[in-house]
């Protein structure tokens, strides 16, 4: 139940809130994206993402004050947009309403995680994780259960009522049209076997590692089609795997899809173990699911913390692939050279540099003017996506630091 003090909050914080998103930079910005998703890159884009949140909050910028949880998860986005926006909004879009859940529920795979833990900072989740193989023998591959994904329609109805009567006249309200999908599952049986199990039975048991891979492409492709008959694929998601989403095709303006249908909207894949495989490997192993995944959807984000430069002919044979990650164990060059004109290169810079005794700038511009080079080089559409931020130390200042040396090097 809202109280008058959550509902004060709410409003008052989604007008700062509107007071940026109404800002003509907004819309200048998802042009210079439609830009480079079109492969008609304008200049170089910068996102920042997946942050130490525990440790940016020394102003109690961040801090909750509403106590209901439905007004809390709405606070929470609210304030990350917002202190994001203050102090390293780089390339961001905040777009000109506030964005509210449907009620979706899916059921996984049947299996939950089971590990041994280790805390390396017991303020954050950073946590050292050995995980139990529960995928052994034949007779286990049938734990592997298709999801199966709900939507209570009347409880969507119930939060979009309450966001419109807690936000009235103060800022527009749009409901997500749904899911996007995760297709980078090897990522689960990573979770579900270990990693050093797996490796063994790429060598000792490929027939068995094929199975499990079946079963799980199984699920997901149940998952994609429960999603397709209820309509809730997410079309209208500005993101995708930290990146903007913005096209001609898909996403022409905010909150503009083209139906919560999988033709309209993205998804994003990855095998991040194979970094330590040869890409025949990936070809056997990785490429024959992935195609089936990713061929419902419009368009599809590929790739993580994986190296992916030696293995670019493969990934191009993914249906509809549009971004490809550059990540710090990608030889950049090499990258550049592969890609082509028709995806874009989404480098991630290395988070490392952030976490020196003392922030380096000029180290930060010569790696990001690397990369630049090499994609002017081969005329690539290019990207900087800062993620997987574990630590700067509790000195916020650092990715103010980093976002204004980004935007000197891409603006000139």
């Amino acid at each position: 139940m809202n109280t008058q003090h959550d509902r004060d909050v709410l409003r008052e914080l989604a007008a700062q809130y509107m007071e940026v998103a109404q800002l003509p930079v907004q819309r200048e910005k998802m042009e210079l994206w439609k830009a480079l998703n079109r492969g008609k890159m304008q200049r170089p884009m910068v996102l920042i993402d997946q942050l130490p949140w525990h440790e940016l909050n020394a102003d109690g910028e961040l801090t909750l004050k509403t106590t209901d949880p439905f007004c809390r998860h709405i606070e929470h986005e609210m304030r990350q947009t917002l202190y994001k926006w203050n102090h390293f909004p780089v390339d961001m879009v905040v777009e000109p309403f506030i964005t509210i859940p449907k009620s979706i529920r899916n059921t996984g795979y049947g299996l939950t995680v089971e590990e041994d833990t280790q805390i390396t900072d017991t303020v954050s989740d950073v946590v050292s994780h050995r995980y139990h193989n529960q995928l052994q023998r034949e007779e286990d591959i049938v734990k592997i259960k298709d999801m199966v994904i709900t939507h209570d329609v009347e409880e969507s109805k119930r939060w979009m009522e309450q966001a419109e009567d807690l936000f009235g006249g103060v800022a527009p309200v749009r409901q997500s049209s749904g899911l996007q999908f995760h297709l980078g599952v090897w990522d689960t049986l990573s979770v579900l076997m270990g990693v050093q199990n797996i490796y063994f039975d790429l060598v000792d048991r490929p027939e068995f590692l094929h199975a499990c891979m079946e079963r799980i492409t199984s699920s997901v492709m149940s998952g994609i089609r429960q999603a397709e008959a209820l309509g809730i694929h997410n079309d209208t998601a500005s993101l995708c795997h930290c990146s903007h989403t913005y096209t001609d095709e898909l996403l022409p303006d905010f909150g503009q899809g083209k139906g919560p249908y999988a033709q309209n909207a993205w998804a994003f894949g990855l095998a991040q173990l194979f970094s330590s495989v040869s890409p025949a490997v990936t070809e056997e192993f990785e490429l024959p699911y992935v195609l089936r995944m990713a061929k419902p959807f419009g368009m599809l984000y590929y790739g993580c913390c994986d190296r992916l430069d030696d293995r670019l002919d493969l990934v191009k044979r993914i249906p509809n692939v549009k971004k490809v990650s550059c990540s710090p164990w990608s030889n950049r060059d090499v990258f550049a050279e592969k890609i082509g004109p028709d995806l874009v290169m989404s480098n991630k810079p290395s988070p490392a540099l952030l976490v020196d005794s003392v922030l380096d700038c000029g180290e930060i511009e010569r790696d990001l003017a690397h990369t630049l080079q090499a994609a002017r080089r081969n005329h690539v559409n290019l990207e900087y996506i800062l993620k997987d931020i574990s630590t700067i130390h509790y000195q916020p200042q650092r990715l103010t630091q980093w976002a204004e040396t980004a935007m000197k090097v891409v603006n000139r």
